[in-house]
């Protein structure tokens, strides 16, 4: 009789499952995946996003609230849009027909923008429902459907059916893609797979005293100013120093480190780019985890030591680079030793929702017990503790998180394989991609992959910056937004698209992928209209109507060479 019952309540639900239709189904939530929906509802065609989360903007509205672009000229279309308007609510007109200038220690922006999260939220929101764009929240995928190559249906895991003739994956992590069966890695491929020079394992082969952000084998501080906020020293990471037999310090991973340049599985660290405020009348205290304990944060004391010792008169700037919001707010960066939690990202990827639920409260958790950390810790210089004091999570962002992001910065996660992939031979202006659908211009950013000991100090490994050296803005060419056809043939993928781990690391701004997005629901348009596979659009056509609304394919401005100082 019960296995009676169970069948009928079973059956029932599945009668009941909903089933929704649509021209094009945008699988996440992001910035991207906004700017593909409001691009392919003002095509004309009935467009749904599915997120699996509860709120629209990913990382653009989830703390990230000083957005690296590169040059602003190079980014248009929604994208240039969306910003313009963010600008607006604080009465601030953009200069996008100025390239960026670094003023030490500001904001790379690009101009963009300084904003608080809400306002960057409330804006995805009303552009959304603007276009007539149907929204579907707290939808996680369960599976995928496929008719031989082509997908027929994603099921989440309320039972809800989204058919649609093209799918579009926005997700950081191409977790469509993925249940879709289209090849992707995980792995730093190496060097010598496409003949790179950022890609594979890296660390530093000896420490420079006054030197910031240099290139491979060498690394090391400016005395003030810029580059404060990522700055390495020759750290002992042995419980008792000297002793290897004492064990390896908390946040120090196991591990060989491995030659230069080969391949090597782990994606860049995440973090949370959490947004705090100075006025107490809208503060939450930042309470540490239950389990807080100062001696996780031994190595941050060495660090301490060490810049103490380098004669640095330390701030908070040491452990943050902070940019400065409306309203008494800041939008706190990583650094040497800040948000970033290395080896802990490596699960995410894979991971189930249950899984990286835990995974983002690890992060949290580290985090928090950080900034008490330097809030109160004896050890840390008076100057910095005072300056951490100031702060607190403001009441009126992530309201439903206790002022706390609910967006992890997902820096990389799959990075599909399809008949182009980009590398840093097209990043850096060596190679032109065919078939351009938006520009990248950001340097090569990798954050550390993992936290380990070399020959008995602490080296950051996989941690690259800089790497164009003033190159010109790059074309991101459609190939690498599409799967191989026999794969996949109406599936688009912008966020999780087909670049190596060096490429993806100037890649992945959030402007550009924005921009991609766009490009990409355009071409599935396209698709649909002429029945035919994403990958059989007709580039002239899709040039045409990309250029139409405002995209930028081409750079048609001289480039300086001098490096850029990103």
């Amino acid at each position: 009789m019960k296995s009676f019952l169970l069948a009928l309540a079973l059956s029932s639900s599945l009668a009941a499952a909903a089933v929704v239709e649509s021209d094009i189904c945008v699988y996440g939530g992001t910035s991207g995946g906004v700017a593909a929906a409001v691009q392919a509802a003002r095509m004309g065609k009935s467009v749904h996003i599915v997120e699996p989360g509860r709120h629209l903007g990913g990382m653009t509205s989830g703390g990230l609230s000083a957005v690296d672009i590169g040059d602003p000229r190079s980014v248009g279309g929604i994208a240039r849009e969306y910003f313009t308007k963010l600008a607006a609510t604080v009465g601030v007109t953009l200069a996008w027909d100025k390239p960026f200038e670094s003023k030490g220690g500001g904001p790379a922006t690009g101009g963009a923008y300084a904003i608080e999260p809400h306002k960057a939220e409330q804006v995805f929101n009303d552009m959304a429902r603007d276009a007539g764009v149907k929204v579907h929240l707290n939808a996680r995928l369960a599976s995928v459907k496929k008719d031989g190559a082509h997908i027929t249906e994603l099921i989440t895991e309320d039972g809800t059916v989204f058919r649609a003739k093209v799918f579009i994956d926005t997700t950081y992590e191409g977790d469509l893609m993925a249940k879709a069966g289209v090849t992707y890695t995980l792995v730093r491929e190496g060097n010598a797979k496409y003949g790179e020079t950022y890609n594979g394992i890296h660390y530093v082969e000896k420490f420079l005293p006054h030197t910031s952000y240099a290139q491979p084998g060498e690394t090391g501080r400016l005395k003030g100013g810029q580059g404060v906020w990522d700055r390495d020293f020759p750290l002992d990471p042995y419980v008792v120093k000297g002793d290897p037999k004492s064990g390896l310090l908390p946040l120090i991973q196991q591990g060989e480190p491995g030659s230069p340049g080969e391949p090597a599985p782990g994606v860049q660290a995440y973090c949370y780019r959490i947004c705090l405020t100075t006025n107490p009348a809208n503060m939450i205290p930042i309470t540490p985890p239950s389990d807080y304990d100062p001696k996780r944060y031994e190595i941050v004391v060495r660090f301490i030591e060490a810049c103490l010792a380098n004669g640095d008169a330390m701030d908070l700037r040491w452990f943050s680079k902070h940019d400065a919001l409306p309203n008494d707010k800041w939008d706190f960066n990583t650094a040497t030793f800040g948000g970033n939690l290395p080896g802990a990202s490596h699960a995410w990827p894979e991971a189930s929702y249950a899984q990286r639920e835990k995974i983002g409260k690890e992060h949290e958790n580290y985090h928090r017990g950080l900034l008490r950390f330097l809030a109160t810790d004896p050890r840390v210089p008076e100057k910095v503790r005072k300056d951490m004091q100031r702060f607190g999570l403001p009441k009126d962002e992530f309201t439903d998180n206790g002022g706390w992001p609910h967006q992890i910065y997902v820096r990389e996660a799959r990075r599909m394989i399809s008949d182009l992939v980009l590398t840093e031979h097209h990043t850096f202006g060596r190679q032109i991609a065919p078939n351009p659908i938006s520009l990248g211009s950001y340097g090569t950013d990798t954050h550390e992959i993992r936290r380990i000991v070399k020959d008995g100090v602490v080296v950051r490994e996989g941690k690259t910056a800089g790497g164009r050296d003033g190159a010109p803005p790059y074309g991101i060419g459609y190939a690498a937004i599409v799967p191989k056809q026999s794969e996949c043939d109406n599936l688009l993928v912008t966020f999780a698209l087909s670049a190596s781990h060096t490429a993806f690391s100037s890649i992945r701004m959030e402007p550009v992928l924005m921009c991609t997005s766009q490009s990409a629901a355009t071409a599935a348009c396209l698709a649909v209209d002429d029945k035919i596979a994403v990958q059989q659009v007709d580039y002239a056509k899709l040039k045409a109507r990309l250029e139409r609304d405002g995209q930028i394919l081409e750079w048609k401005y001289a480039t300086s060479k001098k490096k850029a100082a990103h």
